[in-house]
């Protein structure tokens, strides 16, 4: 059974181990050989990576056919009513089709959030709010995209939950083993 790390992405670091010149990357935090993301998170996003250094076991976390449940905190713009959340939990028409139905729901800001930077644009004349979303599959920038399209444009993701593995303990740019 391979290994696996937790790794809490901070924004604006790429998924990758080898340097791109532009961005930081996961070799600027995490010094262990042999270890691989086992999906990805887009630059401007933050939160839950997952690595292992066991192929089969990295290949399982990513299959779709095995739909491991994701849950991401969502800063949006507005107040999102109760027609787009059920829009969300129904399923969203997308360019390339439509989203599988997600759970959604209205939460207060999530608990030990670390500021961002650069901070998140703030509008005065626009509230924000947040969504925690769990989806079971993975769309390029799904989450993203699903927000726009009922009217709620994402300000801020940050990916909680994969599977049974959590931010929980881990804070921004650090990583852990998990025993």
């Amino acid at each position: 059974m391979g290994r696996i790390l937790l790794f809490n992405k901070p924004f604006g670091v790429i998924c990758q181990f080898s340097q791109d010149g532009l961005h930081p990357t996961l070799a600027d935090y995490i010094p262990v050989p042999e270890f691989y993301p086992a999906g990805r998170l887009d630059t401007d996003s933050e939160g839950l990576l997952v690595l292992t250094d066991d192929g089969q076991l990295q290949h399982r976390i990513t299959d779709p056919k095995h739909k491991l449940p994701k849950t991401y905190w969502v800063q949006v713009e507005g107040v999102p009513d109760s027609a787009a959340l059920d829009a969300l939990r129904a399923g969203v028409l997308l360019k390339d089709g439509m989203t599988q139905p997600a759970g959604a729901a209205l939460i207060d800001t999530p608990p030990g959030l670390w500021p961002r930077t650069p901070p998140v644009r703030a509008r005065k004349a626009i509230p924000t709010s947040w969504l925690e979303l769990t989806i079971r599959e993975g769309k390029n920038r799904q989450v993203r995209r699903m927000t726009a399209a009922v009217g709620f444009p994402t300000l801020r993701l940050i990916r909680y939950r994969i599977g049974a593995w959590t931010l929980d303990g881990l804070d921004q740019g650090t990583w852990k083993m998990n025993t």
